[in-house]
């Protein structure tokens, strides 16, 4: 039965990845003005509201709305594919089925955002004083860079040895 579903159990952590997301994103857009700091560490970390309508580090934020719709597609297509991967990795692929479905779940948050609300929802600041600031970002974006330093761990392994990479 197990090897029929791959590593689908996995799905649990991007369910979770997705509530704790979408929770948080509430939470901040119900306490926060638009573009309103809190200062958690001075110089360095706040909380802030912001809208993103691009795509990673507000790329083609300027568009004229049809990105909405494209960055949507291409979640879509996207999670489509992690889920086929996941049903096909074999019993000893934990590691892997952890990347997948941590970019899965940060896929399926931020995807929400994009088609509810035409943006995604973005509260995470980190900065260098007032010199320098990374773009706001949240628990989704987050998991999917979590995920994705993990797929590529997974590849520089099996590269290494020759061999796929396992737990």
């Amino acid at each position: 039965m197990s090897a029929r579903f791959g590593k689908l159990p996995w799905l649990w952590l991007s369910l979770l990845v997705f509530g704790l997301d979408q929770a948080s994103k509430l939470h901040f857009e119900g306490s926060l003005r638009l573009y309103q700091q809190i200062v958690v560490i001075p110089d360095l970390f706040s909380w802030t509201l912001a809208y993103n309508t691009g795509a990673a580090f507000s790329f083609l934020a300027d568009a004229d709305g049809w990105q909405r719709w494209f960055f949507a597609l291409i979640a879509v297509v996207v999670s489509a594919v992690l889920v086929v991967w996941l049903k096909r990795l074999k019993p000893g692929e934990t590691w892997l089925a952890v990347a997948l479905a941590l970019v899965l779940g940060g896929a399926l948050g931020n995807l929400f955002d994009r088609v509810v609300y035409g943006h995604v929802i973005d509260f995470i600041l980190v900065h260098w004083q007032d010199r320098w600031y990374f773009p706001a970002f949240n628990l989704a974006d987050s998991a999917i860079t979590v995920g994705a330093l993990m797929l590529a761990l997974d590849m520089f392994k099996s590269k290494q040895s020759g061999e796929p990479a396992h737990d």
